[in-house]
């Protein structure tokens, strides 16, 4: 199973550009599964969104402890099917960059350690002031939806993920996955 890692803040393109990956796998005959996180279709996903949605230390503590039972959750239940060719998960590790700084570290160094994770391995990174234009679309607004929470993330996880394939998503869809694709023929033929 190839298993291919998509992750970044929230407003990156995570979720576009996995489908666009998704498809692309899909035209050379695999089956491809797409498992983005918080999911809805378990406890521990609808409770990190609910946290997400709420304010305050608490819920970004919950949200953040929920959001990983869901990843291993996702894991436990995908990784390795045989049904599956390529199971491309959404929102995987980089959750972690935001817990306090210190338990950032930590927690993604254990996670990092415990999940499986791969050479197909895309942080999407943005400009947060391109990301809070994005956001204006949205109906619900999270709680790090704001310039100094995604300033204070980025730079998390930018610390986080150096051995990360990084994108540049403040550009078009277009731009962004062709960055992707060229990664992925590169990773496919090895």
């Amino acid at each position: 199973m190839r298993l291919i890692i998509v992750d970044g803040l929230d407003g990156v393109g995570k979720d576009t550009q996995a489908q666009l990956i998704k498809e692309r796998y899909e035209r050379l005959g695999e089956r491809v599964l797409i498992r983005s996180h918080p999911s809805n279709d378990n406890f521990f996903g609808r409770k990190a969104k609910k946290s997400l949605l709420g304010q305050g230390k608490i819920n970004k503590l919950k949200a953040s402890v929920f959001y990983m039972f869901d990843v291993l959750t996702s894991i436990r239940k995908y990784y390795r099917r045989k049904d599956i060719d390529t199971l491309i998960m959404v929102r995987y590790l980089v959750g972690t960059a935001y817990l306090p700084k210190k338990l950032a570290k930590i927690g993604y160094k254990f996670f990092y350690g415990f999940v499986p994770t791969s050479k197909y391995m895309f942080f999407l990174d943005a400009e947060p002031e391109v990301v809070l234009k994005r956001f204006e679309k949205r109906t619900e607004k999270e709680m790090f939806e704001t310039l100094e929470s995604l300033v204070k993330v980025r730079n998390k996880a930018l610390s986080l993920v150096k051995d990360w394939y990084i994108i540049n998503s403040s550009r078009s869809i277009d731009e962004t996955y062709l960055s992707i694709e060229s990664i992925l023929a590169k990773l496919d033929r090895i």
